[in-house]
């Protein structure tokens, strides 16, 4: 039974489309060893460059499948405050006494929430995102 839809695909966006699915059929990733092989293809279709329409709606649908797999089997936590202060200090360049200069949060403040001892506050949270200019929701993961 056909379906009529305003989507369709013609002409040679419909070829290269049509011809990855029969290579390498759309369908939910089961196994890691399913998705490998479709990491391969995406690997394949990234290292061509310049991709058709067909090739880009293929590579749209078989990351979107990947990453379905990858959520369920795989799932990384937030970080924790910790983690994301270090990375953002180290991205940034900046050191523990630059910050505290900075920002005007304490060093033994700064210290002990790289040590995991003490979560970011909701004034700290405001600080670091003006300071790293990011948004007070990378910083808020955990709140």
């Amino acid at each position: 039974m056909a379906v009529k839809t305003k989507f369709s695909l013609k002409g040679a966006i419909r070829d290269s489309y049509l011809e990855l699915v029969t290579a390498f059929p759309l369908a939910s990733i089961k196994s890691d060893e399913h998705l490998q092989e479709a990491q391969k293809v995406m690997d394949r279709l990234l290292a061509q460059g310049e991709l058709d329409d067909g090739e880009e709606m293929y590579l749209d649908a078989l990351s979107d499948l990947a990453a379905a797999y990858e959520d369920e089997h795989y799932a990384i936590g937030p970080a924790s405050d910790a983690d994301m202060l270090r990375h953002l200090m180290e991205a940034k360049g900046v050191t523990q006494a630059q910050l505290r200069r900075d920002t005007m949060i304490s060093k033994s403040t700064i210290s002990e929430v790289l040590a995991g001892k003490k979560p970011f506050s909701r004034q700290m949270i405001r600080k670091f995102a003006d300071y790293f200019n990011v948004d007070v929701s990378v910083l808020a993961g955990n709140f």
